[in-house]
């Protein structure tokens, strides 16, 4: 299969990003001092896969809001992935990907993922992203 028609089924992304200070996000209105109130966190990984389509965190916690703006400092790691959760593509960059996980108005994150995460589940002011090939490696 081509490159590019491999890309086209591309409908979740999966994250594991090393966070460097998880008092940068609010839970529930509590700043999570010590990262024990966000959903998704492993051991010092927030692990997440989001439906690109929708923004939708899957197992997010109903009713559960969170205000997230977390330091990735190039460690992180970005998948695209199908239906069935199989990896088709990694970033290609050190940074967070562009338009992916930073939704605040146009910012660029760099650095940072940041977000809401609204009771649902959904990223507030979520649109889906453009997926540029040259910045995916294909699997």
């Amino acid at each position: 299969m081509e490159d590019q028609d491999r890309l086209a089924h591309a409908t979740l992304l999966d994250v594991e990003a090393d966070v460097r200070y998880w008092e940068d996000a609010v839970v529930d209105g509590v700043v999570d001092d010590d990262g024990t109130l966000i959903p998704g966190r492993e051991g010092d990984c927030w692990k997440m896969r989001i439906d690109l389509a929708s923004g939708h965190i899957e197992n997010w916690p109903e009713g559960k809001r969170a205000e997230i703006h977390y330091k990735i400092c190039d460690q992180g790691e970005y998948w695209l992935s199908d239906t069935a959760g199989t990896r088709i593509a990694k970033w290609r960059g050190h940074y967070v990907p562009d338009g992916f996980l930073c939704h605040d108005g146009g910012f660029d994150g760099g650095d940072y993922i940041i977000m809401n995460v609204s009771g649902d589940g959904t990223i507030e002011g979520y649109t889906k992203p453009r997926i540029d090939r040259d910045r995916w490696l294909i699997l």
